[in-house]
């Protein structure tokens, strides 16, 4: 089984009740449960309780509490309004008797209108010509232990140089092509849940690069606190993604960044906002 096929059975959620779904956690060495995780199942479950032919075009989210990768997560799902064309939904993660996670989602059936979107970077390098993550890491294999040989869904490609180069070095952007590392079904839904799994993967960082800090920095201190999406056009998971990302503001132990997720023929998919501590302590 690939990593991808393990990532997608770890999206498809046992229903155990009207309204409620059971998660569990990949078999890794991990202190708390992956953000993007969390977001990717809740989104599952809220589509579950949704009628065929309405997508989701936005969800906001925040992260309560560290999941503990060792035990399932409840999913309870809130049918808020099903409208003529929207639909509304919340959904609670739960852990040893406490929320964890809490999300809410608009679904909406496809309808025309007027097409406008900001244009797609210039001059970024294709992604087949830029080095996989463990060929880009391979300086750091013994330094990354077992995080280096770790099983990666997401065949994730940075236009910049590796997180261990910029550490030092003031920046106000990254970027990073990304996509599902295999092929997916033609389910909209689960592309969009993989899209947001994947979309925590590096969007924090973004908000210490002007100040040539790293997730490595000594002493660093991060967790999401809040995560945004909206969802503008069609796209494929296991497509090439350009990932383009910026700090908005840090300050006061926080950081909030913002990232566009465009296809490869450039248009913008889906847009993205993250807050979440960034606290320098003592190394």
């Amino acid at each position: 089984m690939t990593a991808l096929d393990e990532l997608v059975n770890l999206l498809d959620l046992e229903a155990i009740e009207v309204n409620l779904f059971r998660g569990v956690s990949p078999d890794e060495n991990r202190q708390r449960v992956f953000g993007g995780q969390v977001a990717g199942q809740a989104l599952v479950a809220a589509t579950r309780t949704v009628e065929p032919g309405r997508f989701v075009h936005s969800l906001h989210a925040y992260f309560l509490r560290p999941g503990d990768p060792t035990v399932p997560i409840l999913y309870e799902v809130d049918r808020i309004r099903d409208g003529k064309s929207f639909t509304t939904r919340r959904v609670v993660a739960i852990q040893h008797g406490k929320a964890i996670f809490n999300l809410q989602a608009s679904f909406h059936v496809v309808e025309p209108g007027p097409d406008y979107q900001p244009p797609m970077p210039l001059n970024v390098p294709p992604a087949e010509s830029l080095p996989d993550f463990k060929t880009l890491m391979a300086p750091y294999k013994d330094k990354m232990g077992e995080w280096y040989d770790r099983p990666r869904p997401i065949d994730l490609r940075h236009v910049d140089a590796d997180p261990f180069h910029r550490q030092g070095k003031v920046s106000y952007s990254q970027k990073a092509w990304l996509r599902a590392d295999g092929t997916l079904p033609d389910d909209p839904t689960l592309h969009a849940c993989i899209v947001t799994y994947a979309s925590d993967m590096t969007l924090l960082d973004t908000t210490v690069l002007p100040f040539g800090m790293s997730w490595e920095t000594p002493g660093m201190q991060m967790a999401s606190l809040d995560h945004a999406m909206w969802f503008h056009r069609p796209f494929r998971a296991d497509d090439w993604l350009l990932y383009d990302q910026h700090p908005i503001s840090t300050g006061g132990a926080r950081g909030l960044a913002g990232g566009a997720i465009y296809t490869a023929d450039g248009h913008l998919a889906v847009s993205v906002v993250q807050e979440g501590l960034v606290r320098v302590g003592n190394p």
